[in-house]
């Protein structure tokens, strides 16, 4: 479980590292489903054989699909703002697919808070340099900086300190 915080701790966070996640598969089970979820059924994601003749050797994720286990791994590893009663995906200013991941691999996430913004008085834009390193490889999955919004409701530090 990550640890929490207190929304006037966020600030001293900028430029540290907030977590790095456990390893996660990446096994062709997830990749089919994610290719039904999405329809996207490229053959260099589904079809071991024939995509054992490409550069890659072998199946590898959707870029998509390891972009979208940051939720999962953030959960699980950055800290919960005690006062936060929302916090929603509020998009990316730098996305980067670097390395594909190879159907079979772990990957892993690493968070760093580049940024926090007040945004009235209660809301707040947290920046995040987010890399997916590869279990194994010298080059990461994908770097990003990921934004995040978050409502905060300031009495909730109050009553639960009562």
């Amino acid at each position: 479980m990550p640890p929490v915080v207190t929304i006037s701790q966020v600030p001293s966070l900028i430029g540290t590292e907030l977590g790095l996640s456990s390893w996660m598969e990446m096994p062709q089970s997830r990749i089919d489903a994610f290719a039904n979820v999405t329809e996207d059924h490229q053959f260099i994601h589904v079809d071991p054989e024939a995509a054992a003749d490409t550069p890659f050797g072998g199946t590898i994720a959707h870029g998509f699909l390891t972009l979208s286990m940051l939720s999962k791994m953030h959960a699980e590893c950055v800290p919960r703002i005690k006062e936060q009663v929302l916090g929603v995906n509020y998009g990316f200013n730098r996305l980067r697919f670097m390395n594909p991941v190879p159907s079979g691999a772990r990957i892993r996430g690493r968070f760093e808070l580049a940024d926090a913004r007040q945004r009235g008085a209660a809301l707040m834009v947290l920046t995040l340099d987010v890399t997916i390193e590869i279990e194994g490889a010298r080059k990461p999955a994908l770097t990003a900086s990921w934004l995040t919004l978050s409502q905060f409701d300031p009495a909730r530090s109050a009553a639960e300190d009562v």
